[in-house]
């Protein structure tokens, strides 16, 4: 599952830290559901351990599935209102960027049909 964090029309996204999979490439932060967990509390807890804030689960607002090869996963994006200033615990470079400015960054490829949709016009404020 994945975080979309919305402030002053931006959203925030994170490049991968080198020796991860994926190294350098950007995604909205999140992670796995752990055994036990709903998407709320697993989201509230990647939001601590990437980034030191603390986060309230709005809505799910996208659901995508995606085959990097080997694997299949299952993508569920929920809006989400952060407390506290964010810290690259986790990941690198945490940034708030437009929607537009997404076209300039090397995202996850299971991330590009969320991307499209993004970038709609007004599909921030539906979400806020």
């Amino acid at each position: 599952m994945a975080a979309v964090a919305i402030r002053d029309g931006r959203v925030l996204v994170c490049r991968r830290p080198a020796g991860t999979h994926f190294a350098g490439k950007w995604e909205f932060p999140g992670g796995k559901v752990e055994p036990g967990e709903s998407d709320g509390e697993a989201l509230r807890r990647e939001m601590m351990e990437e980034l030191g804030v603390e986060a309230e689960v709005i809505r799910l607002v996208g659901r995508h599935d995606h085959h990097y090869g080997d694997r299949h996963v299952a993508l569920h994006f929920y809006t989400v209102r952060l407390t506290g200033e964010v810290k690259p615990i986790d990941c690198d470079d945490p940034r708030w960027i437009e929607p537009g400015e997404t076209g300039t960054l090397s995202f996850l490829e299971g991330d590009a049909a969320f991307l499209e949709e993004l970038r709609r016009p007004g599909q921030l404020e539906e979400w806020s």
